[in-house]
């Protein structure tokens, strides 16, 4: 698979990773069996980089068993603090976080959201203390702003920043990939499929069960959902004209920018993983990111 560079100073990732809310739960149940199965059929179709945090339910200590005998030394491994950005929380996440994963350390350690009760500087330092201990070798934000970055950077210089990008959720193209192609920070993008919307696989009246994030989200529902599966089955045209699934199309879409280093997207299956690899190959020519780009914003 295709491989770019994880910042200035980074290490070389496959372009497509595992993003691990799916199989951690956060999206319906998913037996832990088929999600190990899911982690191996990443790592050989050539995924590198494996996603998770303290905060995605079971993933951690699924992801641990799906690495034991010999698979961690395949794999860039990422996790996250997720609620307590104090020093004392910092620590007492990555201990846990390194016994879950069953590791003596991690490839990216980041700080999952911003919270102005911790501040920043604190933060930061405590990050950069765990890299000088070797319990990381980098460290990252995620779901930053670019005054946040700037706050952070100033603390503690980093590896990387991990905002959700995919089509219908733009908003880094203001002034994030800019910032941080100037600062040489790489750029993980999550939600590269909108949490399904960008996959084919609903229709409006679709209802998700309740163990599943979605059943709670404004735009999974009613008017809002239709409206975005009916700019969705419009994308679904494109690609198949092009020879390619949605899912491949949204992917391909988010990586066509060089300062994505990676897209992680969430899988619950050996198959989805196999139809999400294929999309590190696809380049998508400037007349179809025009049409997905008039798509996008409505005009149908």
């Amino acid at each position: 698979m295709k491989k770019r560079q994880l910042g200035k100073n980074g290490d070389e990732v496959a372009v497509v990773g595992l993003g691990s809310w799916p199989i951690g739960g956060g999206m319906g149940n998913v037996d832990q069996l088929q999600a190990i199965a899911t982690i191996h059929a990443a790592i050989d179709v050539g995924v590198t980089l494996i996603d998770t945090a303290q905060s995605y339910r079971t993933s951690e200590i699924t992801i641990g068993k799906a690495l034991a005998g010999g698979k961690r030394a395949k794999v860039f491994l990422a996790s996250k603090a997720s609620t307590d950005y104090s020093r004392r929380g910092i620590r007492a996440s990555i201990e846990d976080t390194l016994k879950a994963l069953d590791t003596d350390h991690l490839d990216l350690y980041q700080i999952h959201s911003w919270n102005p009760q911790y501040t920043i500087e604190e933060s930061m330092g405590e990050m950069a203390r765990i890299v000088e201990e070797g319990k990381t070798r980098f460290i990252g934000v995620s779901n930053f702003s670019v005054e946040q970055m700037r706050r952070a950077w100033a603390a503690a210089p980093f590896a990387s920043t991990q905002p959700a990008y995919n089509i219908f959720e733009r908003d880094i193209e203001q002034d994030v990939i800019r910032y941080c192609s100037h600062q040489g920070i790489g750029i993980l993008a999550h939600s590269v499929l909108a949490k399904g919307l960008l996959t084919g696989k609903y229709r409006p009246d679709h209802l998700f069960p309740s163990d599943d994030e979605r059943s709670h989200m404004s735009r999974f529902q009613g008017r809002q959902f239709a409206e975005y599966l009916k700019r969705a089955d419009a994308l679904s045209v494109v690609a198949n004209e092009i020879g390619c699934t949605l899912v491949q199309l949204a992917i391909a879409w988010a990586v066509r920018i060089p300062h994505v280093a990676c897209a992680l997207v969430g899988a619950k299956s050996p198959a989805q993983v196999a139809e999400q690899a294929a999309a590190a190959e696809i380049v998508l020519d400037h007349e179809v990111i025009a049409r997905i780009e008039d798509i996008a914003s409505g005009r149908l």
